[in-house]
C-alpha cells in the first residue's frame, strides 16, 4: 500500500512555476531520493510534502488522506510528518532526553520515559540523555534529529540533506546505519540529496529532477543501466558517447567496430545514432592496428583511468590493466550487451 502518493503537483514561488506536473509513488517501508542538482525543484517537493509550500495544481495524499489538493490545505503539524534536516535544528538550550521528546503527545511519565530509552538504544546514544547539543559530535547531534523524528512515529520520513554536514569519513557507516534503522521499523521516507553517491547508497528508488520534472524514476541499477536520456545517463555516472548505425536488428557499427545487442534493437536497419558505453564496460588490449591509442594514464588505485583516441572521439575507459602507456595502440571491446541508444 502506498504511504505517499504524488499526483501532477504543481507548485508557484514569486510568480515562478517551480514544480511542472508531478508523480511520485512511496510505497510502506520504501526509501525514495529526490536527486538532482540545485535549484531543480526537489527540496521544494519536500516542503510540499511537508506543508510548508502550498501547491497550485494537483494532490499531495499521505496514508489515503488527501493532505493538499485544490480544496483543501491540511496544516504541518496534523500531517503525520518527521522532517531530519541538513542543520539537524535541535534546540540548544535543552538536552539530548528533552530534544527526542518534544514532539511526543503523551505525558503519561512511564511512557515518555520508555519512548527515550527506545529511541536512544535505537540510535546507540546510551547514557548520553542529559548533554547538551553542543556537548555533542556532528555525527551524534544527527542521531539525536533522527531520533526525534522516529519518537514522534511519523507516517513519513522527510530528510533534507542529512548527511551533509557529516564528517566524509564517518558518513557511508552512518548513512547505513539510519537506512538500516528505517528499515527495521518499516518507516516511509522521502530524502533529498544532489549526490548519487548517497542515493545509491540509502535509497530503495530515484527519483531523478530536472527544471521542476521526474524525467526517471526506478532503483539505482535500472537507472543507471537503460538512462532515458543523456541527462539521466550523465548524472548517474560517466559516459562515452560513440556514433554508431545499425546494421541489423542485433548490432551496430562504430569506429571500434560492431557491437553486439542481447536484444533485438527498436531502430530500423540504416539508423544513424549515439551509443552509450560505460567506461568499466570497455576492454583494452595491446594491437599494433588498434582503434584507439592511449592519450592519458592515470592511476586510481586498483584500476587506471585512461583517456583514449578513437577517430573524431576520445573515450574514457577505466581498466584493471595498469599497463597500457601514454601512445600506445590498442583495440577495444565493449563487453556489455545491453546497449543504450539516443
Amino acid at each position: 500500500m502506498a504511504t505517499l502518493a504524488i499526483q501532477q503537483v504543481f507548485s508557484d514561488y514569486q510568480g515562478q512555476v517551480i514544480l511542472k506536473g508531478l508523480d511520485l509513488t512511496v510505497e510502506k517501508g520504501e526509501i525514495v531520493a529526490l536527486l538532482g542538482p540545485s535549484g531543480c525543484g526537489k527540496t521544494t517537493l519536500l516542503r510540499a510534502i511537508a506543508g510548508l509550500q502550498a501547491i497550485s495544481q494537483g494532490s499531495i495524499t499521505i496514508n489515503n488522506r488527501v493532505v493538499a489538493d485544490k480544496h483543501q490545505f491540511i496544516a504541518s503539524e496534523k500531517r503525520g510528518v518527521g522532517m531530519i534536516f541538513q542543520d539537524y535544528a535541535l534546540f540548544p538550550h535543552l538536552t539530548v532526553a528533552e530534544n527526542i521528546l518534544f514532539g511526543v503527545q503523551t505525558r503519561n511519565k512511564q511512557l515518555r520515559k520508555a519512548r527515550l530509552e527506545e529511541m536512544l538504544a535505537l540510535v546507540k546514544l546510551e547514557g548520553l540523555a542529559k548533554r547538551y547539543p553542543h556537548e555533542l559530535s556532528g555525527g551524534q547531534q544527527q542521531r539525536v534529529s533522527i531520533a526525534r523524528a522516529l519518537a514522534y512515529e511519523p507516517e513519513v520520513l522527510l530528510l533534507d540533506e542529512p548527511f551533509s554536514n557529516i564528517d566524509a569519513k564517518v558518513r557511508r557507516e552512518m548513512m547505513l546505519e539510519i537506512r538500516d534503522i528505517l528499515k527495521k521499523h518499516n518507516v516511509s521516507a522521502v530524502f533529498v540529496t544532489h549526490s548519487k553517491d548517497e542515493a545509491f547508497v540509502f535509497a530503495d528508488k530515484l527519483a531523478l529532477f530536472n527544471e521542476g520534472r521526474i524525467v526517471q524514476c526506478g532503483d539505482a541499477e535500472s537507472l543507471y543501466a537503460t538512462p532515458s536520456d543523456k541527462y539521466v545517463a550523465d548524472f548517474l555516472g560517466t559516459g562515452n558517447y560513440l556514433k554508431a548505425r545499425v546494421v541489423d536488428s542485433n548490432h551496430v557499427e562504430t569506429s571500434i567496430g560492431l557491437i553486439a545487442s542481447k536484444q533485438a534493437l527498436s531502430l530500423s536497419i540504416g539508423t544513424d545514432t549515439e551509443i552509450l558505453l560505460r567506461p568499466q564496460h570497455l576492454h583494452l588490449a595491446s594491437e599494433d592496428s588498434g582503434a584507439g591509442e592511449v592519450l592519458e594514464r592515470r592511476f586510481l588505485g586498483n584500476v587506471c583511468q585512461y583517456k583514449i583516441k578513437v577517430a573524431e572521439s576520445t573515450l574514457e575507459v577505466h581498466s584493471t590493466n595498469l599497463d597500457f602507456v601514454q601512445g600506445q595502440r590498442v583495440a577495444i571491446t565493449y563487453q556489455n550487451q545491453n546497449l543504450v541508444l539516443f
